[in-house]
């Protein structure tokens, strides 16, 4: 059996993710022309509690099943918007980590980019025995307003993301391969070292911790190797 009891409780938690902006501000109809006012860089979404009191759920939440290894689930990714990874990277790379680091792992979902979701977007998020990575701009161009903050800058060129400012506009652009690069080695394995924190419960120490475990079994691991 490939979950622990600690998950049947994992619904009610709020979920740890890695959000690109904290708002947006459209200049077009397209989505490829948002800028991005400020870039919060690994921060965690916070669940919302709606008028009822209710918890009001991020995701789709998946169940915990036995299975004998993680399911992928696939949505479209939305209009002007794409996935930039596949399922057998996901597979090839995650096969790469010690097993037991997978072993609670349940889903692995590519979301969809919403209207409601572009507020504030994300790279990839944790909630429960499950990690769900978003999609992208389809030009692999992200446009912000404002000069992005010194530790969003710094992870991004450690992956070959390239800023430069345009007209008052900071762009951050990927390659091809540097966007797998930054998914593969970042953006996942930050997620899996949060479904892998049993100890640390405040978002300080749990963001510490996932960064720590993304730079040791992604970046350190993932060098002199092509993606």
């Amino acid at each position: 059996m490939r979950f622990s009891n600690h998950h049947q409780s994992a619904r009610k938690e709020a979920p740890q993710a890695r959000e690109r902006a904290e708002r947006h501000q459209p200049i077009g109809r397209k989505a490829r022309s948002v800028v991005r006012p400020t870039a919060a860089h690994r921060s965690r979404s916070t669940g919302r509690m709606d008028r009822a009191g209710q918890f009001s759920a991020p995701e789709t939440w998946h169940d915990p099943v036995e299975q004998q290894q993680f399911r992928c689930v696939i949505e479209p990714a939305g209009d002007s918007f794409r996935h930039v990874v596949t399922e057998q990277e996901i597979r090839n790379r995650l096969a790469e980590l010690p097993e037991h680091f997978v072993s609670d792992l349940q889903v692995v979902q590519l979301s969809r980019m919403t209207r409601k979701r572009a507020i504030f977007p994300l790279y990839g998020m944790q909630w429960g025995p499950n990690v769900y990575l978003y999609p992208l701009e389809e030009s692999l161009i992200e446009r912000y307003a404002r000069m992005p903050k010194p530790q969003f800058r710094i992870d991004s060129e450690m992956y070959g993301g390239k800023w430069e400012e345009v007209g008052g506009i900071w762009q951050l652009t990927w390659t091809e391969q540097t966007i797998k690069d930054f998914y593969l080695n970042n953006v996942l394995i930050h997620e899996i070292g949060h479904l892998n924190d049993h100890r640390n419960r405040s978002y300080i120490d749990r963001e510490r911790y996932a960064n720590w475990f993304a730079i040791e079994f992604g970046y350190r691991a993932s060098r002199g190797r092509r993606v």
